[in-house]
């Protein structure tokens, strides 16, 4: 489950105009110590969404080797009358820098209907190099974990862009860089089970797998105001579809401007 919303940034694109690459030199103005935000995730199988567990996003501050940096954990549960078809308890951390917003550790517990995996991944940003218990890898400057790239993600200046473009980064995980991208899609207002908001619309060409094929897909909105957080995600899966909605939003850094009031 978790995976699903970590998934609108493992993709990679083949067409198009290209961007200059933001990820290296972002300053951090979209979130800060204390954010908590919770999303539904409904999964389609016959035509019907129904509740299939829930995701809980959170920041903190913390240290790292006496350096300031953000804690940033992701939470998957599934619900838990449905435990007995597929059982979700995932747990993603990360520590970043909270001047470059670089991760310097990302930790990985997955629980999915008997899968499981636990990883640990130490940055050295500055030898550019991924350390896991596998052994140690060169990695590009700015490289991004899962959830970290998240973060970095909504810091991301979209007024730079036309529809159609794309932003790249790499991401490091399961031992191997990944040469990702997003692409901008525009703005429009969006609907959810929440509310009506002001959206930033982009689509990852994602990496086919076993939960999605390959192409673009999923449809990814996010606030169109300075906190930048995501408000729902469409996707197609191998059976079904997948719909997530943000629920609620607690101690973000700037008035949540971009929700609409009735009628609006």
């Amino acid at each position: 489950m978790y995976r699903f919303l970590a998934t609108l940034l493992l993709s990679t694109c083949v067409t198009g105009q290209t961007a200059p690459d933001d990820f290296c030199g972002i300053s951090n103005t979209a979130f800060a110590h204390g954010e908590k935000v919770v999303f539904k995730v409904f999964y389609n199988v016959i035509g019907i969404y129904v509740d299939a567990g829930e995701a809980t996003f959170t920041v903190e501050r913390a240290s790292f080797n006496n350096r300031p940096a953000y804690h940033l954990t992701g939470l998957g549960v599934s619900n838990p009358h449905y435990d007995w078809i597929f059982k979700v308890r995932d747990r993603y951390e990360s520590y970043i820098d909270t001047a470059t917003l670089r991760p310097y550790r990302f930790l990985r517990d997955v629980y999915e209907g008997g899968y499981t995996i636990k990883e640990t991944v130490n940055f050295d940003q500055e030898n550019n190099r991924a350390v896991t218990a596998k052994g140690s890898y060169s990695v590009p400057p700015c490289v991004q974990d899962v959830l970290s790239a998240i973060y970095y993600a909504r810091n991301i200046d979209f007024d730079r862009y036309k529809p159609g473009d794309k932003v790249p980064f790499h991401m490091f995980i399961d031992e191997e860089v990944f040469p990702l991208y997003i692409r901008y899609l525009g703005r429009e207002v969006v609907k959810t089970r929440f509310g009506r908001y002001r959206a930033i619309k982009f689509s990852p060409l994602l990496i086919s797998g076993t939960l999605f094929s390959g192409g673009e897909k999923m449809a990814v909105w996010v606030s169109d105001d300075r906190n930048r957080i995501p408000l729902r995600i469409e996707s197609p899966i191998s059976v079904g579809s997948v719909k997530v909605d943000m629920k609620g939003c607690y101690n973000l850094r700037h008035p949540f401007t971009s929700k609409l009031a009735n009628g609006d």
